[in-house]
Formats: structure tokens, C-alpha cells, sequence
């Protein structure tokens, strides 16, 4: 499946550094920035560098290094903000949307990870 990439989303542009954030790590293929309206005491975006629209685009076409990275940025971001369970901490949950029925708001991939209080389950029953 083909995705097209908009180069003018805001993470491309924080990426390029035309827009500030409040970056909390930063790797060769990942930043990751505390979100401008966080739902949680602990909302932090994980991005990767390169140009992907949504996990599966992400999951297909990234290079092995990319993913490597990736999930071991997130792995490392739940360490920093000591909120890993086997830490310590209380936990946390990873959301990241895609498409119109997933309410994806910015086309580019990014993992939102989310701790601080209690989350309540995920979504109602059907």
C-alpha cells in the first residue's frame, strides 16, 4: 500500500526545527517532546525522523535500525519518567491513531505514552 507523506504536518516541521518543543530525548532516528495539551500528568510524543505516515507504514517500509530505535526510545522514555511498572513505577499506556476511524489528527506516526494517574479502561464495550 502506497502512503502519502505530507512534509507540512507540525512534526515534520518540529523535526526541522521550524517549530520549538520541549524535547525530552532525542536519538538518531526518534525525538520524543512533551505534548503541548497533555491528557495526563506524563504525555509524551514518540516520533521517528523519517517521513511515516502510521504504524503499519512505519512497521513496513523503516529500516531495521529505525525500528530498533524507535522501540528502544520508548523502552528508554519509560525509564526516564520512571513510570515502567517493573521500576517501579505505576505504569502507563501507549495510543498511537491511524486513519479516520482511529482519529489520527497529525499524519505522521507518533506513540503517545501516557502515565501519572489512573487511566480507566480503553474504550466502552460495543
Amino acid at each position: 500500500m502506497a502512503y502519502a507523506y505530507d512534509p507540512t504536518n507540525i512534526f515534520a516541521r518540529i523535526l526541522r526545527g521550524e517549530i520549538p518543543n520541549d524535547t525530552v530525548l532525542e536519538t538518531a532516528h526518534s525525538l520524543a517532546f512533551r505534548d503541548i495539551a497533555p491528557k495526563t500528568p506524563e504525555h509524551v510524543l514518540l516520533i521517528p525522523k523519517g517521513p511515516y505516515v502510521c504504524h503499519d507504514h512505519f512497521a513496513a517500509e523503516a529500516s531495521d535500525a529505525e525500528i530498533v530505535d524507535f522501540t528502544r526510545a520508548a523502552g528508554e522514555l519509560c525509564r526516564m519518567l520512571n513510570i515502567a511498572p517493573g521500576a517501579g513505577g505505576a505504569g502507563y499506556r501507549t495510543i498511537s491513531n491511524a486513519g479516520e476511524h482511529g482519529v489520527q489528527e497529525v499524519p505522521h506516526y507518533h506513540l503517545h505514552i501516557l502515565a501519572g494517574r489512573p487511566l480507566g479502561h480503553m474504550l466502552p464495550r460495543a
